[in-house]
């Protein structure tokens, strides 16, 4: 199972973002993990569309959009618009999971569905059809630097039954180079690391986190 690595820019030194971001790609990321929060659905607020558009200049990396947002809904085109590749939102931010799935691949991007640690998988069974990617919280949603929630492996290992081998289960939260396989042999295929990457040498760092992966 090929493992796609996706740094998170919450993580990085926004006084050189556009220069660390370069970095990530030259190493070998393939995807940027940006996540927008707005002081409602979590206790915290990051990046909008300003940010994203002009990062968009700068790489051709994929863009998968975290939205820790409540009514998604309202801000998808938006997003879209701004250079999101994915769009993933919470399931329990919205009272239409199939309309929001919709709305995204309506404008040819790639939906995901998130949920947080103590959501179960329930929720988001009518609509693994639809969607591209669940994205299992493997921390709270809202702050970068928590610790890696060992339990949630559990949800992930059903999902991959449920799934298949090609579906892309994400997980977000945690992650660094002594537990990164734990996730990875629960069924992830798609891991987000913050700290992991962007702190000391982006390059060294994600050679390692990738090195790790490839020998499972």
């Amino acid at each position: 199972m090929d493992i796609i690595l996706a740094p998170s820019i919450l993580a990085a030194d926004f006084a050189n973002l556009g220069q660390q971001i370069k970095e990530a790609e030259s190493a070998g990321a393939p995807w940027l993990h940006i996540d927008v929060m707005d002081g409602v659905f979590v206790p915290n607020i990051s990046f909008a569309f300003p940010v994203i558009d002009s990062i968009r200049k700068i790489t051709d990396m994929v863009f998968d959009v975290h939205l820790m947002i409540v009514e998604p809904e309202k801000y998808i085109d938006r997003f879209i618009d701004s250079g999101a590749d994915f769009v993933t939102f919470h399931a329990e931010a919205t009272n239409g999971i199939g309309g929001c799935i919709d709305m995204i691949k309506r404008r040819g991007c790639r939906a995901g569905v998130a949920i947080s640690p103590n959501t179960p998988i329930d929720i988001i069974l009518p609509y693994i059809d639809k969607a591209d990617m669940v994205l299992c919280m493997t921390v709270e949603p809202g702050y970068g630097g928590q610790a890696y929630i060992k339990a949630v492996e559990e949800k992930i290992s059903e999902l991959r039954k449920i799934t298949g081998s090609d579906f892309l289960i994400q997980i977000d939260g945690g992650v660094n180079n002594k537990n990164i396989t734990e996730p990875v042999l629960a069924g992830a295929n798609v891991i987000v690391a913050g700290s992991a990457v962007f702190q000391g040498s982006i390059t060294d760092n994600i050679k390692e986190l990738t090195a790790k992966c490839a020998q499972l």
